[in-house]
């Protein structure tokens, strides 16, 4: 799903279909039918596969391709600088780049890591209710090493589940985050003695980011449904948060059925 963030408004969905993009807070109330036509095509080759790996990519693409590698989730085994990036203008392009390291509420305190350049949208996709960045860096690399320094301390994981069951209640980020580098000064000065001053910074006077969903109504009881199971999922769309769809029958993340074939139809 592609989404807006509007301040002081909830976050604003598009689903794609095809080549058109479905504007979804519109639909809030009515009923959805995805079907799912039995077909998968890879998101970078447009080969048919019968699974999808690594949300939307056949095999032959998960194995070979940059942001397929095992550094993407663990950006601290970044191999870049060795020479052995799978695509070295890939990894140029969105490794050797500016990241934030940033700490975010959705079912609780967490700690992450994204591209400069993903804010806020990664924050939204996890379902954050308030976010804040708090340390930049040059590259996934360093983002990555200091998200290991503090995930000792806070989780680097969001809990699906509480997150889809309402809003957490809001935390002072700015404290936390102030805590966070109290307790690893040390650590954090050998890592810029390591990558220069100007690699890995603080961010000055930082500001929390609130985020607010189009919910009608959370469910009681989360029931997770896949197309892998179920060929056709339909319900009443009570909402949305990260990248679920949430609905009177169960709920959906889309971002795991990407290049998935399914026709949607709406009706009142």
């Amino acid at each position: 799903m592609e989404s807006v963030l509007v301040k002081d408004q909830p976050v604003e969905y598009q689903l794609p279909v095809g080549d058109t993009l479905l504007p979804l807070n519109e639909l809030m109330g009515k009923k959805l039918t995805l079907e799912y036509q039995g077909e998968i095509n890879c998101c970078h080759c447009g080969r048919k596969t019968k699974k999808s790996f690594s949300q939307g990519f056949c095999y032959p693409c998960f194995k070979k391709l940059p942001q397929c590698d095992s550094c993407i989730m663990s950006p601290e085994k970044c191999h870049y600088h060795e020479g052995t990036c799978r695509d070295a203008a890939w990894g140029e392009k969105f490794c050797m780049t500016d990241h934030v390291v940033y700490l975010a509420n959705s079912s609780g305190l967490k700690v992450g890591i994204t591209r400069a350049t993903q804010v806020p949208t990664r924050w939204v996709d996890q379902g954050a209710t308030q976010a804040l960045p708090f340390v930049r860096v040059s590259t996934r690399l360093q983002s990555g090493l200091i998200e290991t320094l503090f995930k000792e301390f806070v989780s680097d994981r969001t809990n699906w589940r509480a997150m889809l069951k309402g809003t957490a209640d809001p935390l002072d980020l700015k404290t936390q985050a102030s805590d966070l580098l109290d307790m690893n000064r040390s650590r954090m000065e050998a890592l810029q003695e390591q990558f220069g001053l100007q690699a890995i910074a603080p961010v000055v006077d930082p500001e929390i980011v609130d985020i607010r969903y189009p919910v009608e109504q959370y469910p009681v009881k989360v029931t997770s449904m896949s197309f892998d199971k179920k060929p056709v999922i339909e319900g009443v769309l009570m909402g949305i948060k990260g990248q679920y769809l949430i609905l009177d029958t169960g709920v959906i993340n889309i971002r795991k059925h990407t290049s998935y074939q399914v026709n949607v139809s709406v009706t009142a």
